[in-house]
């Protein structure tokens, strides 16, 4: 399991490649929720960043799980690379938050989303790291 303190330059750089990727997280029930999002990681600060609107199941689920926020994993594959990020999320709705996510995101998938009052980061603390990349 890489260290998420010292991740491989292939690993990091698999990160910054165009690939859609997988959210998952846990409904109140416990089940999992698993839907396609586009992320972007700072290696740097240890976060992983999803644009989405705010009024999303995954939003809710997050915010279900209580003030602590919710453990999630954010999965990304191609062939037979792969690698998974996961850590503890927080709903972001402030406006410098959203703006820097929003430009991160330009930066790695080559467009900018249209704009949307309702958009929100989902911000992971990330602790965890797996993969092959």
């Amino acid at each position: 399991m890489p260290d998420v303190r010292n991740l491989s330059p292939e690993y990091l750089a698999f990160w910054r490649e165009y690939h859609l990727c997988t959210l998952t997280t846990l409904r109140p029930d416990g089940t999992p929720h698993v839907v396609p999002v586009g992320v972007t990681y700072d290696a740097e600060a240890g976060i992983a960043r999803v644009i989405t609107n705010k009024n999303s199941r995954k939003v809710a689920n997050i915010i279900a799980a209580g003030p602590d926020g919710a453990r999630v994993a954010a999965c990304q594959m191609h062939r037979a690379r792969w690698a998974t990020l996961e850590g503890r999320a927080m709903i972001r709705p402030e406006s410098d938050i959203v703006d820097d996510a929003v430009r991160r995101y330009t930066d790695r998938y080559g467009r900018t989303p249209k704009p949307s009052p309702d958009r929100v980061v989902i911000e992971i603390a990330v602790d965890r790291a797996l993969g092959r990349a």
